[in-house]
């Protein structure tokens, strides 16, 4: 599954690569996942990497007050 807008290209992307590599939070047994859910099928992964804790690192953006 790809995240918010990850989904606009991500999985055409995986299915035009030679080699797709997956990097995974989990891997779940067969019929736990809504095929709805499932934006890349894995017939066009080639690797899976586990990573259960991955660092997510989001920008924040920070303001500071307008001295006049």
């Amino acid at each position: 599954m790809f995240s918010r807008t990850a989904r606009n290209f991500n999985p055409e992307v995986a299915m035009a690569g030679t080699v797709t590599i997956a990097e995974v939070e989990e891997i779940v047994d067969l019929g736990q996942l809504d095929p709805d859910e499932v934006h890349l099928p894995g017939i066009f992964v080639d690797r899976i990497v586990v990573v259960p804790n991955p660092e997510k690192r989001i920008e924040r953006k920070s303001f500071r007050t307008r001295n006049l």
